[in-house]
């Protein structure tokens, strides 16, 4: 999956949570908190594995499920402590939800069950790009971006369009997380831009 399909899928995810459990929307620091734990993952592999060859590819430490359930679970310990548990439940769900929405997609697409990208050490995958990071990022999605130009009709691509479609629904039923901060930003960026230029021509 590209980086924002798995930050829509840890959103739609933390956002149907809290909804069920709490019966709110999420915060915009939760929301903050799920997209970044989202990509996270990717964060620690990609660069490890396409710029600096540490890994053999990009699914290694970050992607295994021997590293993301300690992680989650102290992330979500601390949380605990600190008395922000829902950040802690933003942050875990965000990133393992990401394990599965790299394997999940291949088997719709392709009828293969790639478990091994979420079992290093035990089974690495190997293939890593020697290109460096952007390159290695290029290259690894050259199907996904040749699919959107040619506007492709597949299962995949018609299950991403309905995937970001839900996600921007269930985003503004939330009341917008983020872009309302922005948009209240921008504003008052705006206003103080605007008070400036009046003072120096008055």
């Amino acid at each position: 999956m590209m980086p924002w399909e798995h930050a829509v899928v840890g959103y739609i995810g933390y956002s149907v949570f809290t909804h069920v459990v709490y019966r709110e929307s999420p915060t915009t620091g939760e929301a903050v908190v799920v997209v970044f734990a989202s990509v996270l993952p990717d964060l620690i592999d990609k660069p490890l594995a396409w710029e600096y060859g540490i890994f053999p590819s990009g699914y290694a430490l970050g992607h295994s499920i021997f590293f993301a359930v300690p992680l989650t679970s102290a992330v979500s310990w601390y949380a605990r402590r600190r008395d922000r548990t829902r950040v802690g439940w933003a942050f875990g769900i965000g990133y393992l939800l990401h394990l599965p929405a790299d394997i999940l997609p291949i088997y719709i697409r392709d009828g293969r069950f790639p478990i091994n990208r979420v079992l290093w050490p035990v089974r690495p995958v190997e293939g890593g790009s020697g290109q460096g990071f952007t390159g290695g990022f290029i290259t690894a999605n050259e199907e996904y971006l040749q699919a959107l130009i040619e506007l492709d009709q597949s299962l995949y691509m018609q299950g991403v369009v309905g995937l970001f479609i839900a996600g921007f629904l269930l985003w503004i039923y939330d009341g917008m997380p983020i872009g309302r901060e922005l948009y209240r930003g921008l504003r008052q960026l705006g206003s103080v831009i605007e008070k400036s230029i009046e003072r120096m021509f008055s």
